[in-house]
């Protein structure tokens, strides 16, 4: 028999979730579960009570809560189904920054940038959210990407400080780029109507995010080389004039 016909005993269902069994009575006390079907006194479980243990593992996973959670199962249970209500925003908060992390000793971070980190520098890295200090002697390293582009910018001669100002210009310009991405997809959809979206625009929403990415970044990347060419262009004419050797 196939997961789909296949029934489950409370223990079998919970370790095929994944979950204890006590996570699983607590959930269907708070009716995030269907009942089961009763044979006597055993209550069976069917594949549809563990696509919902499923799903609710995966929203909690996101950074729902329970109470989240319980809103939208109700809201499919009364007929709209759960992917639908959810697929705009998955397709929206999947990640588009690197995810991947490092963790060091406090000792490594230092001699990385040869002693030039000082406590105000770790807490302002900390602010912006390059590192996470994990105790006094680990310390979490977010997007390994730019870690590595500030070693290399301290190994070329820039300082850390300078380096760090720069990084919050460019988080506010980001932000107010990625603001007006964010507007241009509302203004497309659901700006543009009274009620809540349909499930159709809601999918339709969803492909509109999805194609959105690498044009993002296609813009993104060429009008900072613009702004770079321009900025260039203006600066090597203002050192030419500066470097000219004078006449005698």
């Amino acid at each position: 028999m196939g997961e789909e016909g296949r029934e489950y005993r409370v223990e079998e269902l919970a370790a095929e979730a994944g979950v204890p069994v006590r996570t699983l009575r607590y959930y269907q006390e708070r009716r995030l579960l269907p009942a089961p079907r009763r044979q006597g006194r055993v209550a069976l479980y069917n594949a549809s009570h563990l696509g919902r243990l499923r799903l609710i593992g995966e929203l909690l996973d996101r950074g729902y809560r329970l109470d989240g959670i319980e809103e939208l199962l109700a809201a499919a249970d009364e007929g709209r189904d759960v992917t639908e209500l959810l697929g705009y925003e998955w397709a929206a908060a999947t990640p588009w920054a690197e995810r991947a992390s490092a963790e060091v000793s406090a000792a490594e971070l230092a001699a990385m940038f040869d002693g030039r980190l000082t406590p105000e520098i770790i807490a302002e890295a900390a602010e912006l959210g390059y590192i996470t200090l994990l105790d006094g002697e680990r310390v979490v390293i977010h997007s390994p990407r730019l870690f590595d582009a500030a070693v290399q910018l301290v190994e070329a001669g820039f300082p850390l400080r300078s380096i760090l100002a720069l990084s919050w210009e460019l988080e506010a310009a980001f932000d107010r780029m990625a603001f007006g991405f964010v507007q241009l997809v509302r203004g497309q959809l659901l700006d543009r109507r009274a009620g809540d979206p349909t499930p159709d625009e809601l999918d339709r929403l969803a492909e509109l995010v999805g194609r959105l990415r690498p044009i993002a970044r296609t813009v993104a990347d060429e009008h900072f080389a613009r702004a770079m060419d321009r900025r260039l262009t203006k600066d090597i004419s203002e050192i030419r004039e500066r470097i000219r050797p004078t006449r005698r």
